[in-house]
């Protein structure tokens, strides 16, 4: 058993407090950035407009993970407190809605671009699992989105928490949805490299719903919410639909290649 006492906090410095989720998001871009840059992207223009994309991902994940935490996980709070919306920094933001965001301000450069969405959107799927694996650490140091009770050796006690023994489901989630997503994503992208664009966008949705969708019988549900159906969680509805659109984006490029 590891009990987890972790400070949330990275750096301080002269009361300013950093934290280390906020440097997950910021690590995470970055060297998602990099990696598209030095690795993946070979043509020039595509490279220099991929820098002028950087700024709407940002803005994307930003407005999409916290419209998405408001509206999947916790409504009627928040339409009776409309000013927390804002207030980013107490906490609440979803992974699915960030997902959205991106794919909504992707599609916007993209057509302000003449582009096909797809070239970059296959480009983010390919460096998203850097900063999801960053993510998913940050979760694990910060004691949140913990996972559910167990027996098992490998349990964690988060201190902040309770005094259970818990599943280390942030860190399931960094391994799968990280590390494993990332080589799968990268190996079938290369060995199908004549795919037609979305190819490898439509494997993001249908891996990263699976795996989530696993791992989410070991996390615990949000209070606020609970069960559905008394055992499917909010994360697990969600990426039943988020694979459901990959499994048909996925049939529609191999039917176009066809």
């Amino acid at each position: 058993m590891f009990t987890n006492n972790f400070d949330p906090i990275a750096i301080n410095l002269f009361s300013l407090e950093i934290r280390w989720y906020s440097l997950a998001y910021i690590f995470g871009i970055l060297l998602g950035w990099i990696y598209c840059k030095k690795i993946l992207i070979k043509d020039k223009n595509l490279s220099l407009l991929f820098d002028d994309l950087i700024s709407y991902i940002i803005i994307g994940v930003i407005i999409g993970g916290r419209l998405g935490y408001v509206i999947f996980y916790n409504p009627s709070y928040y339409f009776e407190n409309i000013i927390d919306i804002f207030m980013i920094w107490k906490g609440g933001m979803s992974f699915h809605g960030g997902v959205l965001g991106v794919i909504l301000a992707t599609y916007y450069f993209s057509k302000k671009n003449k582009i096909n969405t797809f070239v970059f959107l296959d480009l983010i799927a390919l460096s998203a699992p850097i900063g999801i694996f960053l993510g998913r650490l940050s979760n694990f140091i910060n004691s949140e989105l913990y996972g559910r009770t167990t027996d098992l050796f490998w349990g964690v006690k988060f201190e902040k928490i309770d005094n259970l023994i818990r599943h280390p489901s942030q860190l399931y989630e960094a391994f799968l949805e990280g590390i494993l997503l990332f080589i799968f994503l990268n190996y079938f992208s290369k060995k199908y490299k004549n795919r037609l664009n979305g190819f490898t966008s439509s494997l993001f949705l249908i891996i990263y719903s699976l795996f989530r969708f696993l791992i989410e019988f070991t996390r615990e549900p949000d209070t606020q919410l609970g069960y559905f159906f008394d055992f499917l969680t909010m994360g697990q509805i969600i990426s039943i639909v988020f694979l459901i659109f990959g499994l048909v984006l996925f049939y529609k490029k191999n039917e176009i290649q066809k």
